[in-house]
């Protein structure tokens, strides 16, 4: 079983005892209200694994909050306090974004694409991962791939990149599929495993996640047609370019220390809780390339 780090102990503590105030969205000098306050707000989901999760305490963990961790160790640095508060408040998909843009948290440590259009309210830290959406079927169905879903129920969690994509090719193909938007990806999953959908569209990374937690996950799988490109990235406010800058020279140092090759295989190779499942994923061509050319683009053929 993985041992759980004293700082995300701490910091799940944290989320159950300590009040999050927003910031307003009028203070966007980050650095400056930590240093005042001495606490710094990390936004987390409750089930984007193996990057944002509970696992079997309850406690928030996974590859993105050990990313996000880092990044509070160069902001300790960085405003030479050794002790700060890393308060992590639980959103949902939804309200990631909203989220970031009103100061309620200073940065999203999930499972976020960066697109152009978000990068109209939100900075992006550059890539700490790329995924693709695909689709999670029952392997009963024998569906391969979108064609294969000409007329029936599929479903994407609101507020994603995944629902936008899966309808756009819906009507560029004239499949006529009904396509729902459902809460969150656990629901949209259960809805798979339930029957009432023939398809889940998300990122293929978090499908690996949920089908390896499933009571039967060997009648689901994945298929192999991939929607669009997802390169991953810590969301936090625009026009804030010193805590942007600190926040990504800290990945970078990840990057270049290999540091990020030892997070990436606690996550993706060994077992993880809830249920020390291994997901068994080596790193990718795609992955690799963000990691010895940073960047912070939203534009998927630079990724």
């Amino acid at each position: 079983m993985k041992t759980i780090a004293p700082r995300l102990l701490l910091a799940g503590l944290l989320a159950v005892l300590a009040p999050c105030a927003p910031a307003g969205a009028q203070d966007l000098d980050t650095l400056k209200r930590i240093k005042s306050t001495g606490t710094i707000i990390t936004g987390h989901r409750d089930g984007s694994v193996p990057f944002s999760y509970f696992d079997h305490i309850y406690l928030p963990v996974g590859y993105s909050i050990d990313i996000c961790l880092r990044i509070v160790d160069a902001i300790k640095v960085s405003l030479d306090m050794p002790k700060i508060d890393a308060r992590m408040r639980l959103i949902t998909t939804a309200a990631r974004v909203p989220s970031v843009a009103n100061g309620t948290i200073d940065m999203e440590c999930g499972s976020t694409t960066n697109t152009i259009e978000r990068q109209q309210q939100l900075a992006f830290v550059v890539t700490t991962f790329v995924a693709a959406t695909r689709l999670a079927v029952k392997k009963a169905s024998n569906i391969k791939g979108l064609d294969d879903l000409m007329s029936k129920l599929a479903v994407a969690a609101a507020g994603t990149t995944n629902l936008r994509q899966i309808t756009e090719v819906n009507s560029q193909r004239g499949l006529h599929m009904t396509i729902a938007p459902v809460k969150s990806t656990g629901d949209g999953f259960s809805m798979l495993e339930k029957g009432d959908a023939v398809a889940f569209a998300s990122d293929d990374t978090l499908l690996y996640g949920m089908i390896a937690n499933a009571a039967a996950s060997d009648t689901f799988e994945v298929t192999r047609e991939a929607l669009s490109v997802e390169p991953y990235e810590i969301m936090v406010r625009r026009d804030d370019p010193a805590f942007k800058k600190v926040a990504d020279d800290a990945v970078r140092a990840l990057f270049a220390s290999g540091e990020i090759e030892k997070i990436y295989a606690t996550w993706f190779t060994a077992q993880i809780a809830p249920k020390n499942i291994a997901l068994n994923a080596p790193m990718s061509d795609a992955l690799k390339r963000a990691i010895a050319k940073p960047t912070d683009s939203g534009n998927p053929s630079d990724n």
